[in-house]
Order: C-alpha cells, then sequence, then structure tokens
C-alpha cells in the first residue's frame, strides 16, 4: 500500500540564493574553459600544433583547428550517459563537483601543452586527448546544473531559476573573449603567439578553486533526495530512459541544434572570419564581441522569465523566428568591416539565442520523468550539441572557403534553425507540470520517522 504526499515545491529562501549561484558560478567557469579553448582554436591553434599543415595550407589547417573543436563534442555523450546514470542513482550534487573539477584540470594542463615544435606529433595528439577530457566533462555539467536549479524552484518560478545555468554560457564567453582582449591589448602580437595564449587556460585554476568551494556548499535536489525516500530508483534509468522516453531525447536534440550552431558561431567563426579574411584587428573584435554578449546574458535571463507566463514553447518559438529572420542579413553587416555594424549583427542574434536558449533548463527538466531526468536531459543535449555547434565553425569554415560567399553560411544557419523550430512546435507546453515524485512506501514512512519531518511532511499522508 502506497501513500499520497504533497511534498514541498521550493526551498527555503537562502537555500535558493545558494543554489542559483552555485549552478551560475559553476556553469560560467565550465563554459569559459570551454570557449577559451574555442577562441583559442581561432587564434593560434593551427599554427601552433598543426604546424607542417598550416605552412603548406593555412586555411585548412584552420579547418582541422576548428575540427579539433568538434571531435570533443563527439563525446559529450559520453560523459552525458555516466554522469546522468550516476546522477540519477547518486545525487545530482556529487555529479557537478566532479564534472567541473575534471573539466578545470583539463583546461590547466592545455596551458602547460608543449607544441609541434616541441615533441613533434605528440602535441595534436596529446591536445585531443585533453579536448576529450573537457568534451566528457561538459557532456555531465549542464544535466546537472540545470536540474539543480529547476527542481528547488517554486513552480511558478522554473524558468526563471532554470536560466541561471544557462546565463553561465554568455558569462563564459563575456570571461574568454575579455580575458584574451587584456592580453591581446597588452602585449605583442609575438608574445601573445609564443606563451600569452596559455595564460587564459592556467587562469582557470583559480576559478576552479572558487566554483569547487561554492558547489560543495549547495544542497542535495529536492527532488532527488524523494527519490531515496521512495527507494525506487530505476537499477538502470538509462534503459529505462531509452524503453519509454526515446521521443523525448530525440526532439531534445533536435530542439537544440539551432541554438548551439549560431551560438558557436558566434563564440569562435565570428572572431576567425573578421581578423583573418576581413583584417579586421583583434582587440577591438574581442571588445565587441564581449560587449555583444551581453545581449545574451540578458536575453538568456528574460526567455526564461518569459517561459513562466507565455509557456517554454511559445518562448523557444519566438525565440527561433527571429534567429531564422536574421541568419542571412546580418553577413552583409559583418562584411561591412565596420565594428559598430559588426555589433549591431552580433547583438541582434543573441536576442534570439537568449529567448531560444533561457527556457530550455526548464522545458527538458518537464519533458522527463525523475528517475530518468538527468540521463534524459544531458543525453538530449550532448546529441543537440553534436548535431549543432560541434562542427559549425568547421562547416562555416569549409562553406567560405568553397564559395567565397558568407551569407551561404547563413543559408546553413537557416535549415538548423527550421529543424529545430520544427522539433519544439512538436512539443506539448510542458509549463506547471509536477517535478516531484509524489508516491512514498507506508512502510518506509514507518520505518523512518525521521523521513517526515526532513521533508515537512509534518505527519500528513491519505492513504490510496
Amino acid at each position: 500500500m502506497s501513500a499520497a504526499i504533497s511534498l514541498p515545491s521550493g526551498s527555503s529562501k537562502a537555500e535558493e540564493r545558494k543554489v542559483l549561484a552555485g549552478t551560475l558560478v559553476g556553469t560560467s567557469i565550465e563554459w569559459y574553459d570551454f570557449f577559451i579553448y574555442a577562441q583559442a582554436a581561432a587564434l593560434v591553434l593551427g599554427p601552433l600544433f598543426l604546424a607542417p599543415v598550416s605552412e603548406d595550407n593555412p586555411g585548412l589547417a584552420q579547418i582541422i583547428a576548428f575540427a579539433t573543436i568538434g571531435i570533443s563534442f563527439l563525446f559529450r555523450p559520453l560523459g552525458a550517459v555516466v554522469a546522468g546514470h550516476l546522477g540519477d542513482k547518486l545525487g545530482r550534487k556529487q555529479m557537478l563537483v566532479f564534472t567541473l573539477v575534471m573539466m578545470g584540470a583539463a583546461t590547466a594542463l592545455i596551458g602547460v601543452l608543449p607544441t609541434y615544435a616541441q615533441i613533434g606529433i605528440w602535441a595534436p595528439i596529446l591536445l585531443v586527448f585533453l579536448r576529450i577530457l573537457q568534451g566528457f566533462s561538459a557532456g555531465g555539467e549542464w544535466g546537472g546544473a540545470a536540474l539543480m536549479s529547476v527542481e528547488h524552484a517554486p513552480i511558478n518560478k522554473r524558468g526563471f531559476f532554470g536560466a541561471f545555468p544557462q546565463i553561465g554560457v554568455p558569462i563564459g564567453m563575456i570571461l574568454a573573449t575579455g580575458v584574451l582582449w587584456v592580453l591581446s591589448t597588452s602585449m605583442s602580437p609575438e608574445a601573445f603567439n609564443s606563451w600569452g595564449w596559455r595564460v587564459p587556460f592556467l587562469f582557470s585554476i583559480v576559478l576552479i578553486i572558487v566554483g569547487f568551494l561554492i558547489r560543495r556548499s549547495v544542497e542535495e535536489s529536492p527532488v532527488f533526495k524523494e527519490m531515496q525516500l521512495r527507494k525506487k530508483e530505476s537499477a538502470a534509468p538509462l534503459g529505462q530512459l531509452f524503453k519509454h522516453n526515446t521521443r523525448e531525447v530525440v526532439l531534445a536534440a533536435l530542439i537544440f541544434v539551432a541554438n548551439n550552431a549560431a551560438g558557436y558561431l558566434l563564440i569562435a567563426f565570428f572572431l576567425s572570419y573578421t581578423t583573418r579574411v576581413l583584417g579586421m584587428e583583434r582587440p577591438p573584435v574581442l571588445l565587441t564581441t564581449t560587449v555583444a554578449a551581453f545581449g545574451w546574458l540578458i536575453f538568456t535571463l528574460i526567455g526564461g522569465m518569459l517561459s513562466d507566463k507565455i509557456g517554454r514553447v511559445r518562448t523557444f518559438q519566438i525565440g527561433y523566428t527571429l534567429v531564422l529572420l536574421w541568419v542571412i542579413p546580418m553577413w552583409f553587416l559583418i562584411d561591412s568591416k565596420n565594428l559598430f555594424l559588426f555589433f549591431v549583427a552580433a547583438f541582434v542574434l543573441t536576442i534570439g539565442l537568449g529567448l531560444s536558449y533561457g527556457p530550455q533548463s526548464a522545458l527538458y527538466a518537464e519533458m522527463f520523468p525523475a528517475t530518468v531526468r538527468y540521463s534524459g536531459v544531458s543525453i538530449g543535449y550532448a546529441f543537440g550539441a553534436i548535431l549543432g555547434g560541434a562542427f559549425a565553425p568547421m562547416i562555416a569554415e569549409a562553406i567560405f572557403n568553397a564559395t567565397g560567399v558568407s551569407w551561404h553560411i547563413g543559408v546553413y544557419l537557416a535549415v538548423a534553425t527550421l529543424v529545430s523550430l520544427t522539433a519544439v512546435s512538436l512539443v506539448k507546453e510542458t509549463k506547471g507540470v509536477d517535478l516531484h515524485v509524489k508516491e512514498v512506501h507506508e512502510e518506509f514512512l514507518r520505518e523512518h520517522p525521521e523521513a517526515v519531518k526532513e521533508f515537512g511532511l509534518a505527519g500528513e499522508h491519505q492513504t490510496k
């Protein structure tokens, strides 16, 4: 016989603030690590780690450098599977700390990695290995952060709470581009290419220590505690996920394709294209990109809050419609070589990116049942990243090399946006669904009366 109980839908205000800080700071640091690599790939990794190819064919070396960004995405699903399985079994908090430390270690080691001139072929091999570790870590990071924020949230603020791990992406980008801008303006190009590029990677050590201490202080998700209370965790949540929720995993992946593809062009390709092809100076481009990224931050928060008012699906649809209308015209502004028009191109893109990114945590969490939620959101997100951003800079570079026309890249983005817009339109609105695990064995409550006090049940439950 079981009992139906009403569990609290949120946490204390102090704990809520701690959770928001933990998911925001940790995710910002993880994405700083990820983006600093993407921007280094746009600037220096080709000549330093692919020297023979770079000397013979600089364009091909740049394509390969961008491909190393994508390689890590191929290992995101593995990280999502491992972290998702353990997160559904052992808890969200442990996985958040583990993925943060792994990402930081891989990033710092890239900062001390010898180049091709020093150790030959081992240089790109070790670079790819560390990039794989970054991808494995990122695969498990987002799902845990998203669930910690959404599962702690009051039911009418899940979109807003879920936007906090999302704004870790633009904050990570602002940190990465900001650090590169400071270095680019404070040293010569020769010094930056020689040793200065290593500084942002090594700076990650300080950020990881801060993030580790903050995340260690966060309480476990209340929904996971309820799963423990039930004693009904699946012995194989991954198998259960694909048995009952394959459709949701596929839709989650497709929904993310366009946002991730356009986001990685903003993060990595724009910098390479404007400096290498258009001949614009690196420092002002970095500064302009950093300022434009504040639009991504602002509209991601707006997207989360708006989804609490009008729904997750509708907010996504508005965001993707804006992206679809902008991804071709923006190239004519970029090609003007005018910094202000480049800013306009990037900033307007961030409006649609933010509105189609802010509601993602809440939407994904509400699409999956609690027992497989970590696995479902992590794996859907990871496969969406492979289909979207993994090779977007490489594809954009290849399109431009083949056609010499930049707006053709916009056609590629428009197709990706149509795919994601269609996928999110197939999802039934999720706003307000119950995330909690309501059924608790009556026998368990009798054997463990302390659980009643811990979950604030006040001894009131109704026998079915």
